[in-house]
């Protein structure tokens, strides 16, 4: 009969063996979540990841609206005679920044119509004023009769191309985001061959 102030050497053995089998679980229980937090997140990825889009689906006068960098991007196929209306010079003179001086789009897409290609208009559909998000009026609205974004929030009016009215609390024209094409149909938001060539 063992006495009981003996040590059980097999009893030790199985209570070190179980606390480090238990200890060595919570270690690992505590660990995991702290190196996971060392990865970015997947929406974390998603938000500054490239956007495509296909242009071929959208009909003319049509917009749509995609999401980029946590924001809305608004993708317009702008028909023959929005193309006309920005061309005029009567509605040039209503602009406050009609040769976009300020700097508010990529290289590529300063020139009149801001966009890459003419009939395929792309930007940030967010006010340059406080944030808000402008309405599209495909009919144009009392005072301006041809198509044009509409801030309903405070008021800004910005033409098809994102050229701020005059007389407006917007101080600039809508932001033209990185884009380019992939090929005929395939707009991709986020990234441009010139950004391509920097990385």
């Amino acid at each position: 009969m063992n006495d009981i102030n003996e040590p059980n050497e097999n009893r030790r053995r199985f209570l070190i063996g179980a606390t480090s089998f238990v200890a060595g679980a919570g270690l690992v229980g505590v660990a995991t979540p702290f190196v996971q937090s060392w990865n970015p997140s997947t929406k974390a990825r998603a938000v500054g990841a490239p956007v495509r889009v296909d242009v071929s689906k959208i009909e003319s006068g049509t917009m749509i609206t995609a999401e980029w960098q946590g924001k809305p991007v608004w993708v317009l196929r702008r028909t023959p005679q929005n193309l006309q209306s920005l061309d005029k010079p009567d509605h040039r003179d209503k602009l406050l920044d009609p040769d976009s001086e300020v700097n508010q789009q990529p290289e590529y897409a300063k020139k009149s119509y801001r966009s890459i290609r003419d009939d395929i208009f792309v930007a940030v559909g967010v006010c340059t004023h406080l944030g808000c998000v402008p309405n599209y009026e495909p009919e144009g609205m009392k005072g301006v009769e041809h198509a044009l974004f509409f801030c309903p929030c405070h008021g800004s009016k910005f033409d098809l191309a994102g050229r701020v009215f005059k007389g407006v609390p917007a101080p600039t024209n809508l932001i033209i985001p990185p884009h380019q094409y992939l090929d005929n149909s395939i707009l991709e938001i986020g990234a441009d061959a010139l950004q391509s060539n920097i990385d």
